[in-house]
């Protein structure tokens, strides 16, 4: 059975605050932390008033703060939107407060949209930069050397693992050649999964990091008591893809009992087959689709995420899964 964690998307409701959510991030880290998950992600995402993890270092210092052994990541920091000199001081200040329990995930995108990127004084080219940008920042942290003129403090020669994710085989051979573990963003691109899988375990190089190749993907959770229960949980995130391909979006809206009255068949279709790995329905149903999940990929971590409308429903998913994977 691989290792199983949770990715928290911190989503914010129509009727709900930053700071409640931020709150309900700690609460669904420590239930997590109790039913027995190995780690807690979190990702930088900007502009978007229905995420609450913009600052995502900060974040998760706070998340650490307040459990005692579940491991805290970011999935990820999207490293050209920073100095790798910068990352590697908070991580590695991170690592010096939480010791053993601190994973730094790196990503290319820009997680926002084009006007906000220029806000970030970034420009589009600048993920070319990124396979140089990661060398860099592995030279501030466990690559680092005495006789190294500028020195990440925290950070220097400190072994904070250190991953590549992605959606595309871009990630899986840039992570197999420089020896890192590797997680794909299977939860809202499915179409490259197998193939990157593939590339990333066939490609890969041993490193002081890894002997061998370590995977991670991702899949949505709607588990609930009945299967009618779990697919209205599940018209919320269909409902925030749908205005993002809109151009509209916002905070996280309430279930609906037919999510056919709010787009037409060809807005579903693309956002059903975005959602492809998503398992939905009762224990029974869900316990089948994350085997299959599992058998399929042969990851060496499955991923969970649950992006439902209430904060309840979603802590009932996450038990839903530690009650299958776990017993």
């Amino acid at each position: 059975m691989p290792q199983v964690s949770i990715l928290d998307l911190a989503p914010v409701p129509d009727t709900g605050t930053v700071a409640e959510s931020l709150k309900n991030a700690v609460h669904i880290a420590q239930q997590a932390e109790k039913w027995g998950y190995h780690r807690y992600w979190m990702a930088e995402h900007h502009n978007m008033t229905g995420i609450a993890s913009a600052a995502t270092a900060v974040v998760l210092g706070h998340i650490a703060s307040q459990t005692q052994s579940i491991r805290i990541g970011s999935a990820g920091i999207m490293l050209p939107n920073h100095a790798p000199y910068i990352v590697a001081e908070q991580f590695g200040t991170l690592d010096a407060l939480y010791p053993n329990r601190i994973d730094l995930g790196l990503g290319r995108a820009p997680g926002t949209d084009g006007r906000t990127l220029r806000a970030l004084r970034r420009t589009p080219n600048d993920a070319e930069q990124f396979p140089n940008d990661v060398q860099e920042l592995l030279g501030y942290l466990a690559e680092a050397d005495e006789d190294d003129s500028i020195k990440a403090i925290p950070g220097f020669q400190q072994n904070i693992p250190v991953w590549i994710l992605g959606s595309s085989t871009f990630g899986a051979q840039l992570a197999a050649r420089l020896g890192l573990p590797y997680a794909f963003a299977s939860h809202f691109a499915p179409d490259h999964l197998s193939h990157a899988l593939t590339l990333y375990r066939k490609q890969f190089k041993p490193s002081r990091y890894l002997e061998q190749p370590y995977a991670a993907a991702a899949l949505n959770l709607f588990a609930a008591d009945t299967d009618t229960q779990a697919r209205r949980m599940m018209t919320s995130m269909q409902q925030q893809f749908i205005n993002l391909r809109r151009g509209m979006p916002g905070r996280m809206q309430p279930p609906v009992d037919d999510i056919q009255t709010i787009a037409d068949p060809y807005e579903l279709a693309a956002v059903n087959h975005a959602l492809n790995f998503t398992a939905v329905g009762t224990k029974d149903t869900v316990a089948r689709h994350l085997n299959q999940f599992i058998e399929q990929t042969r990851v060496d971590e499955v991923i969970l995420t649950c992006n439902a409308y209430d904060v309840d429903d979603r802590l009932r998913s996450f038990e839903i899964g530690s009650e299958i994977l776990f017993n």
